[in-house]
């Protein structure tokens, strides 16, 4: 069995160790490396090639955020989660814009977090459900004002009807379990969807898809091509 290859970065020695005991009790995963900031977590991701990076946010030297955006843009395929104490609105967003495939708050349990390392590496996306609603809001919010995604309006007549339903339902904040249950197909057919719509629009991943699909008509073209402002709630 192929073991899922975790990075823990945290500034905080009893946290790094601590999550190393408890994620090494899982035969599925083992965890490469544990340090104290952003830097470090470049130098190490240089060296060991990571699956998934568990990321604080409010580190020394260089943050968690800052750290995402560089990790994204060198290692687009290594999934980042996004630990922390804090479900500030600000650190949300722009940690998940720059290509974080989870955020979740400390207070969670082992297990959910075994759980959330699974998924994130199969390439499905976890927000901790406290702060899953505060999310797409402001990514609505973000979305009116400064921040936009743009994909090639061409290719949005790519996208069939089904396609559309699951862009609507990833705007609502639907997991793939729960479009598929929505749809009636399999978890897997919902994530090959989804790679293909990702393909059509030239965006990175879910999160993008989400953001665009939530800007104000005019701006991407979204609403008005996906009909989204008709979804039944």
């Amino acid at each position: 069995m192929k073991k899922i290859k975790v990075l823990v970065a945290d500034d905080q020695e009893l946290t790094r160790e601590g999550l190393r005991i408890v994620l090494e009790k899982f035969e599925d995963m083992e965890v490469i490396d544990a340090v104290r900031n952003g830097t470090e977590v470049i130098r190490s991701v240089h060296r060991q090639q990571p699956d998934v990076i568990l990321m604080d946010i409010r580190m020394p030297g260089m943050d968690g955020v800052t750290c995402t955006r560089i990790i994204k843009e060198n290692y687009p395929d290594i999934r980042i989660i996004v630990l922390t104490t804090f479900d500030d609105d600000e650190y949300v967003f722009n940690a998940l814009r720059d290509g974080a495939s989870g955020y979740l708050l400390k207070g969670i349990s082992v297990m959910e977090l075994a759980e959330a390392i699974r998924k994130v590496n199969s390439g499905s996306a976890m927000i901790n459900p406290d702060i899953a609603t505060k999310v797409l809001a402001f990514f609505s919010e973000m979305a009116k004002n400064s921040f936009s995604i743009q994909v090639n309006r061409e290719m949005i007549g790519e996208i069939g009807e089904t396609e559309r339903a699951i862009i609507r339902l990833i705007s609502r904040g639907y997991s793939n379990k729960e479009i598929a249950a929505e749809l009636n197909f399999s978890e897997g057919t919902i994530r090959n969807y989804l790679s293909t719509i990702l393909c059509k629009l030239g965006l990175r991943d879910r999160t993008q898809l989400a953001i665009w699909a939530v800007q104000p008509d005019g701006r991407s073209g979204a609403q008005e091509c996906l009909g989204i402002r008709n979804v039944p709630e």
